[in-house]
């Protein structure tokens, strides 16, 4: 039986389960990291208004003197300190918070009432958010944008893609784990991927390698069903080579079945 990643569960246990005190959290928007980080606390994950729909895009945000409020095209929002946030005529009562001149709202409420979606992200040790009308979902394209970057941030398009196609391709094996995350911080039999092990894993992408990224989600293939690769210039490929069944060179890449 494949082997299943808790995502989701992890998900809830970081969004609802009580902890001691506030603590601050990682938050990205259909895959681009904000400076500003949302924090924790009693189990509920908060994020500051603006930056929010800023990320979101299409919204103007002040402040009235009593409350933040927000519009875009065709919808409305406020966010009351002490306690309710309402959007689109909806109440929600619910702690909001002012820090420092920002106001703060619980994030998965705040998301989800707008249509959008929210994963915990216990690589990033934050939220991912995915806005309404994405194409990808945001936990899967950051961190395969990662990958493919750390991978193959020298290689052209077609390399690049090839990249993110054996990720893929092992989320539907049933030999490794379900998610795209899961697969990239796969450690049950060793490390797979090296730029998990020195950190380069988390350095942001450039522009090409979220193209690559954006189409290997779209369905692009350019490795065929290969699960594996490796660069003959870099490492010695020794088990790969030996016992799996070699497809093509792409760039400076092996790939294998």
């Amino acid at each position: 039986m494949k082997r299943r990643f808790f995502v989701g569960l992890l998900a809830a246990a970081s969004l609802c389960l009580p902890v001691q005190a506030a603590r601050p959290a990682g938050l990205q928007v259909d895959g681009e990291l904000l400076q500003t980080a949302a924090y924790v606390e009693e189990g509920t994950a908060y994020a500051p208004l603006r930056d929010l729909l800023d990320a979101l895009g299409g919204w103007t945000v002040w402040w009235d003197g009593s409350a933040a409020r927000a519009v875009s095209e065709g919808a409305s929002l406020s966010a009351e300190p002490g306690g309710v946030l309402t959007v689109n005529g909806t109440r929600y009562p619910c702690v909001v918070d002012v820090v420092d001149g920002r106001t703060y709202v619980p994030l998965r409420l705040t998301a989800e009432a707008l249509g959008g979606s929210v994963r915990w992200d216990p690589w990033l040790d934050g939220a991912a958010v995915t806005s309404p009308g994405a194409e990808h979902d945001a936990m899967d394209y950051y961190w395969l944008a990662r990958i493919i970057h750390a991978e193959s941030g020298g290689e052209a398009l077609e390399g690049q893609i090839a990249v993110g196609n054996v990720v893929l391709n092992r989320v539907s094996s049933e030999d490794f784990p379900d998610s795209v995350p899961g697969v990239i911080f796969d450690d049950e039999n060793g490390v797979q991927f090296e730029p998990v092990s020195n950190g380069s894993v988390t350095k942001e992408p450039t522009e090409l390698s979220r193209e690559a990224a954006r189409r290997a989600l779209a369905g692009e293939n350019t490795a065929g069903d290969a699960l594996y690769f490796f660069a003959p210039a870099l490492s010695q490929g020794t088990w790969i080579d030996s016992s799996r069944a070699y497809r093509q060179t792409i760039g400076c890449h092996r790939f294998y079945r």
